[in-house]
């Protein structure tokens, strides 16, 4: 099994780790923790994630950036990246995905994609972001089984699981409360076999862990 490797530094300096048509996904550095900060205050990103990953960063780490930086350097079991569009200037992050909760043992781990703002959805910026990383956790991580959950509430975030290949595999019964009402949480899963097909449908460049930022 590979080993989850982050490369020093990385978060002073951007690299990429992968490339499709539309985005690429690269590292976090201190100059982009002001979009964390936006982020977590959203109620538009509250509602239809609500990222644990962002309420580290307010409610844990009370946006303490280098405090924050120094937890993801050392935390091996996740791996986060910003979505930035190819073909949009300047190049600023929309988002981000990660996954979490990895097991190298096991070879499963968690997916979170999360959009910042809805005039940047339904661009399938979050569908080629997801498949990017899955297929940078195929060769680099040794990654078996992805699994994700999503409100039900969420069509856009379904619809995207199932766009990459995921399977609807359980039902977390009124497991959260928005609105006024309890809504349901839907898992979604997949694995190897299915992620490989996955990342046929994209021109996908996987760069290594010292690659810098090109054009």
């Amino acid at each position: 099994m590979a080993s989850l490797a982050t490369p020093a530094g990385s978060y002073g300096i951007p690299r990429v780790l992968a490339q499709g048509k539309r985005v690429r996904l690269r590292t976090f550095t201190r100059g982009d923790l002001v979009n964390l900060n936006k982020w977590c205050d959203s109620p538009f990103v509250e509602k239809m994630v609500a990222s644990e990953f962002l309420y580290q960063y307010k409610h844990i780490y009370h946006r303490r950036n280098d405090v924050f930086l120094d937890f993801l350097l050392r935390d091996t079991t996740q791996l986060p990246a910003l979505i930035i569009p190819r073909h949009r200037e300047p190049e600023q992050p929309v988002g981000f995905v990660r996954l979490y909760g990895i097991n190298l043992i096991h070879g499963y781990g968690f997916l979170e994609t999360v959009i910042s703002d809805p005039h940047s959805m339904r661009k399938g910026w979050g569908v080629e972001a997801s498949r990017l990383l899955l297929a940078y956790a195929l060769d680099h991580i040794g990654i078996h089984r992805v699994e994700a959950k999503v409100f039900a509430y969420n069509q856009l975030s379904i619809n995207s699981l199932r766009r990459n290949g995921f399977r609807q595999e359980g039902v977390l019964r009124e497991a959260c409360f928005t609105d006024g009402k309890f809504w349901d949480i839907l898992v979604f899963g997949i694995l190897k076999e299915e992620m490989e097909q996955e990342r046929k449908k994209d021109e996908i460049v996987l760069f290594p862990p010292e690659t810098k930022v090109r054009s």
